[in-house]
């Protein structure tokens, strides 16, 4: 377990310069809506424990160097319940954040909804999806850091709703609450680790570097910005949401072998060569710093496929998601497909790198929703809001690759080739022997020269410093 933070100690811990937001005013009949009889009295418990008369804490505060609006829950108030007054300051909070144009950092430590309160505190669910929905379509920034306990509603709208979602080590997180899980529930399945693993959590974060990764992600999803006149906070505001043109981004340079293939079969060599650079090391030349997003939000994450933002050329951000050279699983398209709708709302340019010999074709793919996952992604690239530059950096295998590029778009280093189906799975399909598999490679005109004259790519990118 994780330790656990007043709302007001987590304040601290993430930011600078807190300004407490007006507190909407609701009156209760005694004990309550629902006439709880000691309700009244559980809240005076908890505001003298605490020193908070709710269970939430909102305002603005300084990370890095973005003014953010806060929303940080007090787990000591009655479990950092959800109740209408709850939903009241949540509320508020999402509505200044888009009068004045600032990202939302919820900082997440609840139970779930107050008994006290009954179906009415059951409600407020909608009321914060709605605020969060609004504040999507407003192109504004999500960003939810986890604390122990995250359970029921917190986490299921602010927590897994939110566009990054980071936690701290041990902390408890799940739907179901301690109380309310199945008594042979495994423990370790409630936890950060245990949701980044399955695909829920883009990164769990140590106490000390949750200030400076938090402002890193501020600071790459308010760029590009433009100042706003209003009460002097550091209001941004993206090019999506402003209704600015966003420009395609100019493709990596090329780092591996300057010479281009003579045939098809010296193509595929040079892809397959393990001195290849691969994504890894065209992502820390393309950008100067970058975060990385973790997951499909569906079950499952992909090592293979990194997605993230980066501070591009000329400090632009820019939205990636690169293929490793592995075979790529359901959960990387899912992961990317989330990456180019978010960077679509939030206003930036996408790159994606292509390098699989395909996608991943064993059974548990299958199960997984291969064909799905794959269909999704190509809905994605197809109905991009902003620009998507592709590179072909290696093997450029079948659809597996093709779902990853942009239609118009796509560029190719001299060291990859783009083809149907790798040479051998062609040659075996047309029931050739192994010994007619380089001819076939001719055959197929998969070099980045080929791919040109047949319009498949824009052209082949040149290599640094040429």
């Amino acid at each position: 377990m994780t330790e656990r933070f007043s709302a007001r100690e987590a304040i601290a811990l993430a930011g600078d310069d807190f300004r407490e937001l007006p507190v909407p005013m609701r009156e209760f009949k005694p004990d309550g809506p629902l006439s709880w009889q000691g309700y009244d009295d559980s809240r005076r418990r908890a505001l003298t424990r605490t020193g908070e008369d709710e269970s939430v804490v909102c305002g603005t505060a300084v990370i890095g160097s973005t003014r953010a609006v806060l929303i940080a829950f007090e787990f000591g108030f009655l479990g950092g319940s959800l109740g209408e007054r709850t939903g009241d300051r949540v509320e508020a909070a999402y509505t200044h954040a888009r009068a004045h144009r600032l990202p939302v950092v919820s900082l997440v430590a609840t139970g779930g909804s107050r008994m006290q309160e009954g179906m009415l505190a059951l409600t407020q669910l909608q009321r914060v999806a709605r605020q969060s929905a609004l504040a999507r379509e407003a192109g504004l920034p999500q960003i939810a850091v986890l604390r122990d306990p995250t359970t029921g509603g917190g986490w299921a709208t602010l927590g897994a709703g939110a566009d990054v979602t980071l936690a701290l080590p041990g902390a408890q997180v799940g739907f179901a609450g301690s109380r309310v899980r199945p008594s042979d529930a495994d423990p370790a399945a409630y936890t950060a680790e245990a949701q980044m693993a399955a695909g829920a959590v883009d990164a769990v974060v140590r106490q000390e570097e949750l200030r400076e990764t938090l402002a890193l992600w501020l600071t790459l999803l308010t760029a590009p910005a433009a100042e706003a006149e209003g009460e002097g906070e550091g209001e941004v505001e993206s090019e999506a949401a402003s209704g600015g043109e966003v420009e395609p981004v100019p493709p990596p340079a090329a780092l591996g072998a300057p010479g281009l293939p003579a045939t098809g079969w010296d193509a595929v060599r040079h892809a397959r060569s393990p001195e290849r650079p691969r994504a890894a090391a065209y992502l820390d030349a393309y950008f100067s710093r970058r975060a990385a997003i973790g997951g499909d939000r569906c079950g499952g994450s992909d090592d293979g496929m990194l997605c993230g933002f980066g501070s591009g050329p000329a400090g632009r951000t820019v939205a990636y998601a690169a293929q490793c050279g592995t075979a790529t699983r359901p959960a990387g398209y899912r992961t990317a497909a989330r990456l180019i709708r978010l960077a679509g709302r939030l206003g930036f340019p996408v790159l994606t790198l292509v390098d699989t010999p395909g996608a991943a074709n064993d059974a548990q793919a299958e199960r997984q929703g291969a064909g799905s996952a794959i269909a999704d992604l190509f809905a994605a690239v197809a109905t991009a809001r902003t620009p998507v530059t592709t590179l072909v950096i290696g093997e450029g295998g079948s659809g597996g690759a093709l779902a990853l590029a942009a239609p118009d778009n796509t560029w190719a280093t001299p060291d990859s080739y783009f083809s149907v189906i790798a040479p051998e799975l062609a040659a075996a399909i047309l029931k050739r022997p192994a010994s007619e598999v380089r001819d076939t490679a001719d055959q197929l005109r998969i070099r980045p020269q080929d791919l040109v004259e047949l319009g498949v790519i824009r052209g082949i990118v040149e290599h640094a410093g040429r």
